[in-house]
Protein backbone atom coordinates (compact mmCIF):
# COMPACT_ATOMS: atom_id res chain seq x y z
CA UNK A 1 0.00 0.00 0.00
CA UNK A 2 1.14 3.52 -0.79
CA UNK A 3 2.26 5.32 2.39
CA UNK A 4 1.11 8.62 0.89
CA UNK A 5 -2.47 7.32 0.81
CA UNK A 6 -2.23 6.24 4.44
CA UNK A 7 -1.00 9.65 5.57
CA UNK A 8 -3.56 11.44 3.39
CA UNK A 9 -6.32 9.33 4.89
CA UNK A 10 -5.24 10.31 8.41
CA UNK A 11 -5.54 13.98 7.47
CA UNK A 12 -8.83 13.52 5.63
CA UNK A 13 -10.44 11.81 8.63
CA UNK A 14 -9.21 14.25 11.28
CA UNK A 15 -12.09 16.27 12.73
CA UNK A 16 -9.78 19.19 13.47
CA UNK A 17 -8.84 21.61 10.68
CA UNK A 18 -5.43 21.03 9.09
CA UNK A 19 -3.94 23.68 6.80
CA UNK A 20 -0.50 22.93 5.33
CA UNK A 21 1.74 25.63 3.82
CA UNK A 22 5.03 25.44 1.96
CA UNK A 23 7.93 27.80 2.70
CA UNK A 24 6.54 30.31 0.20
CA UNK A 25 3.52 30.51 2.55
CA UNK A 26 1.25 29.00 -0.10
CA UNK A 27 -1.63 26.88 1.16
CA UNK A 28 -0.94 23.49 -0.41
CA UNK A 29 -3.43 21.33 1.49
CA UNK A 30 -6.60 21.71 3.53
CA UNK A 31 -8.38 18.72 4.99
CA UNK A 32 -12.21 18.62 4.78
CA UNK A 33 -12.51 20.02 8.33
CA UNK A 34 -10.36 23.02 7.33
CA UNK A 35 -12.34 23.60 4.13
CA UNK A 36 -15.52 23.69 6.22
CA UNK A 37 -13.96 25.75 9.03
CA UNK A 38 -12.71 28.42 6.61
CA UNK A 39 -15.73 28.39 4.27
CA UNK A 40 -16.55 32.04 5.05
CA UNK A 41 -13.02 33.00 3.95
CA UNK A 42 -13.19 31.01 0.72
CA UNK A 43 -12.95 27.37 1.80
CA UNK A 44 -11.38 25.20 -0.89
CA UNK A 45 -10.67 28.30 -3.03
CA UNK A 46 -7.91 29.16 -0.53
CA UNK A 47 -5.79 26.33 -1.93
CA UNK A 48 -2.89 27.79 -3.88
CA UNK A 49 -3.30 31.18 -2.18
CA UNK A 50 -0.89 32.84 0.23
CA UNK A 51 -1.64 32.30 3.90
CA UNK A 52 -0.90 36.01 4.25
CA UNK A 53 -4.07 36.82 2.30
CA UNK A 54 -6.06 35.37 5.22
CA UNK A 55 -4.32 37.22 8.05
CA UNK A 56 -3.81 40.76 9.24
CA UNK A 57 -0.41 42.46 9.24
CA UNK A 58 0.43 41.52 12.84
CA UNK A 59 -0.44 37.85 12.28
CA UNK A 60 1.67 37.78 9.10
CA UNK A 61 4.60 39.20 11.06
CA UNK A 62 4.18 36.47 13.70
CA UNK A 63 3.97 33.73 11.06
CA UNK A 64 7.26 34.95 9.60
CA UNK A 65 8.86 35.06 13.06
CA UNK A 66 7.77 31.49 13.81
CA UNK A 67 9.04 30.18 10.47
CA UNK A 68 12.38 31.91 11.09
CA UNK A 69 12.50 30.22 14.51
CA UNK A 70 11.72 26.85 12.89
CA UNK A 71 14.66 27.41 10.53
CA UNK A 72 17.09 28.15 13.39
CA UNK A 73 17.14 24.60 14.78
CA UNK A 74 15.64 21.28 13.73
CA UNK A 75 14.35 20.89 17.30
CA UNK A 76 12.21 24.05 17.00
CA UNK A 77 8.97 22.44 15.88
CA UNK A 78 5.92 23.60 17.82
CA UNK A 79 4.60 27.04 18.80
CA UNK A 80 1.37 27.84 20.62
CA UNK A 81 -0.30 30.68 18.72
CA UNK A 82 -3.90 31.18 19.80
CA UNK A 83 -6.64 30.19 22.27
CA UNK A 84 -10.18 30.06 20.91
CA UNK A 85 -12.21 30.35 24.12
CA UNK A 86 -15.58 29.98 22.39
CA UNK A 87 -14.63 26.60 20.89
CA UNK A 88 -12.31 25.66 23.78
CA UNK A 89 -9.36 24.87 21.58
CA UNK A 90 -5.71 25.79 21.30
CA UNK A 91 -4.02 26.46 17.97
CA UNK A 92 -0.38 25.75 17.17
CA UNK A 93 2.05 26.14 14.28
CA UNK A 94 4.00 22.95 13.63
CA UNK A 95 7.15 22.57 11.53
CA UNK A 96 7.22 20.03 8.70
CA UNK A 97 10.64 18.55 7.98
CA UNK A 98 12.18 16.11 5.52
CA UNK A 99 14.19 13.03 6.53
CA UNK A 100 17.32 15.12 7.16
CA UNK A 101 15.46 17.58 9.39
CA UNK A 102 15.34 20.40 6.84
CA UNK A 103 12.27 22.60 7.14
CA UNK A 104 9.95 22.06 4.16
CA UNK A 105 6.77 23.72 5.39
CA UNK A 106 4.46 24.14 8.34
CA UNK A 107 0.90 23.52 9.37
CA UNK A 108 -1.78 24.81 11.67
CA UNK A 109 -2.84 22.34 14.35
CA UNK A 110 -6.07 22.63 16.36
CA UNK A 111 -6.42 20.82 19.69
CA UNK A 112 -9.86 20.78 21.22
CA UNK A 113 -9.99 20.78 25.02
CA UNK A 114 -13.67 19.98 25.48
CA UNK A 115 -14.70 16.55 26.71
CA UNK A 116 -15.74 14.14 23.97
CA UNK A 117 -19.52 13.83 23.62
CA UNK A 118 -19.43 10.68 21.50
CA UNK A 119 -20.22 7.44 23.33
CA UNK A 120 -17.32 5.02 23.64
CA UNK A 121 -17.36 2.32 20.97
CA UNK A 122 -20.81 3.42 19.74
CA UNK A 123 -20.80 1.27 16.62
CA UNK A 124 -23.98 -0.78 17.04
Amino acid sequence: MDNYLLFKSVMEQDRAPVVICDLSHTIVYMNPAAVENYEKRGGEALLGQSIFDCHNEKACEMINRVVDWFKMDKNNNLVYTFKNVKLNKDIYMVALRDEEGTLIGYYEKHEFRSNETMKKYDID
